[in-house]
């Protein structure tokens, strides 16, 4: 059998790729690497591997999904930061054949009701705890009486060898907002408090190399900051860095700013995340950035989150609001959520075929409610 790997990002899947090659090459393996960034060429060589076999693991981004690829025997599928892809991208990935076993994993903590819901036709396993090594992260509201403080004891680490994150919502400012934009900090920080340094801008409009370049720069210390967007969310890892700045927190969400303090404090060494919020910020977003203060459970900060937001449509389009639950609300109706998924599993174990009465009287209902013609044929 052969297996795929797929992964929202080419950093992300290279990086992937990196570090399961030794495990590849002491077993045997044959691994392949298909990204966007390939060229023509380089991406029909890998095409013709994955439809003769001799491509065994195939580590990717969306291009495994794209009608050029035809797996000869995918055996085994796996996602990586499963709530960047559709719905529909994770189905183009099983469409090859038989379906292959499916292990999808996101490391952005999803309430336990919505994951009863999102997940249902999967079995859940949750790791509640911190990565061997992984030092804690102390997170700090920033206003605009501290900055400077917090400036000179970043350049103070700085100088110690450590390497600070700098995060912007935007890329570039416009006269419809007023936030700060990667582009713009990046001048002003490698001009003025890290002259000395090297300062890095990493952002969604570069292209693969420029992404590459920069991040090997900051991996290897030729620059000690990077100025970026949302683009390090998922898998980046630099054990040195240590140090991640947010401006305009009140932009992102909870579960959000989470998952992006995660980037630092992974090589044993303390980390700090200070959350830029100024004086014209509502009480409300001061209110909600606090609780990240106080709490580093990601289950119990995504549960907040639920509650302020919505859920939005988790592995659609729409990142927040109103959920699309035809019959329970997740949040009022948890205990509800929890038994049904329960009824539900009790119900295939003991009739997997759906032919009992019961059975086709919860169909009927499920017909009248929610629209969906539902047929034995889709019990299989």
């Amino acid at each position: 059998y052969q297996a795929a790997f797929m992964a929202p990002a080419g950093i992300l899947a290279v990086q992937h790729r990196r570090t399961l090659g030794a495990y590849f090459e002491a077993i045997g393996v044959s691994g392949s690497l298909l990204i966007g960034a390939l060229s023509a060429g380089e991406k029909r060589m890998v095409h013709r591997a994955i439809a003769d076999g001799s491509a065994q693991v195939v580590i990717g981004t969306h291009a495994l999904i794209q009608d050029q690829v035809a797996f000869k025997n995918l055996g085994l599928a796996i996602i990586d930061e499963q709530h960047r892809f559709g719905v529909r991208q994770r189905a183009a990935l099983l469409s090859h054949g038989i379906p292959p076993h499916l292990l999808v994993m996101t490391a952005t903590p999803i309430p336990r009701t919505l994951a009863l819901t999102a997940y249902a036709d999967l079995d859940l396993s949750i790791i509640d705890e911190m990565p061997p090594g992984r030092a804690p992260v102390v997170t700090r509201i920033v206003g605009d009486e501290k900055r400077e403080d917090m400036f000179s004891f970043i350049k103070n680490e700085l100088g110690k060898g450590s390497r600070a994150y700098f995060l912007y919502p935007v890329i570039e400012e416009t006269e419809t907002h007023d936030l700060q934009a990667a582009t713009s900090a990046h001048r002003e920080l490698s001009e003025g408090y890290f002259a000395g340094h090297g300062v890095g801008l990493l952002h969604g409009k570069m292209t693969y190399a420029e992404k590459t370049r920069t991040m090997d720069d900051f991996a290897s210390g030729r620059t000690q900051v990077l100025v970026s967007t949302t683009v390090i969310e998922v898998g980046v890892h630099v054990p040195e860095a240590a140090i991640m700045v947010v401006t305009h927190p009140e932009r992102f969400g909870l579960s959000q700013l989470h998952q992006l303090r995660g980037r630092v404090g992974r090589g044993g060494k303390e980390g700090y995340c200070f959350l830029l919020l100024d004086d014209r910020g509502s009480s409300l977003a001061r209110q909600r950035l606090r609780l990240l203060t106080r709490v580093s459970d990601g289950f119990k900060i995504a549960e907040e989150d639920l509650k302020i937001r919505g859920p939005g449509e988790f592995f659609g389009t729409r990142q927040h609001g109103v959920p699309g639950f035809k019959l329970a609300n997740p949040i009022s109706d948890r205990k509800l959520v929890e038994t049904s998924s329960d009824c539900v599993k009790n119900m295939l174990a003991e009739d997997p075929r759906l032919e009992g009465r019961d059975v086709r009287q919860s169909r009927h209902y499920l017909s009248m409610y929610t629209s969906i013609d539902i047929g034995l044929a889709s019990a299989g």
